[in-house]
């Protein structure tokens, strides 16, 4: 079993930047891709980056540019870096992880945080 905790959340101001952690803890050898979804108010997660387990970095569109994910072996932690925030950010960030004998683009997520919230004022 896996335990994903995210901590960063805050309310900032339209410009500023953030930047998020997710700490793994468990069996992390079961860990394949990692990433951030976000959900705003009443909607359901969708994917903001992820960090497949080959490395490949992928990003939705409306973050290209402005966010980057960074997955630290070692440290068991996957950061998501924002920049230029603006109000349509403002959501609960989820950080989620595929087990490593799944496919996520097919099945979703296998694992899951709490979720840290970013609010965005202007």
């Amino acid at each position: 079993q896996v335990e994903l905790v995210e901590s960063g959340g805050a309310r900032v101001q339209a410009g500023s930047s953030l930047k998020l952690s997710c700490v793994a803890i468990g069996r992390l050898n079961t860990i394949g891709a990692i990433g951030w979804y976000r959900a705003a108010q009443g909607g359901q997660p969708k994917m903001v980056a992820v960090v497949d387990r080959d490395g490949t970095e992928n990003y939705a569109d409306f973050v290209k540019g402005r966010f980057t994910i960074s997955r630290d072996k070692v440290e068991n932690t996957a950061y998501l870096e924002m920049n230029k925030l603006t109000p349509e950010d403002t959501a609960v960030y989820y950080c989620a992880a595929e087990h490593a004998n799944s496919d996520y683009s097919k099945y979703g997520m296998d694992y899951w945080g709490k979720g840290t919230t970013v609010t965005v004022f202007s």
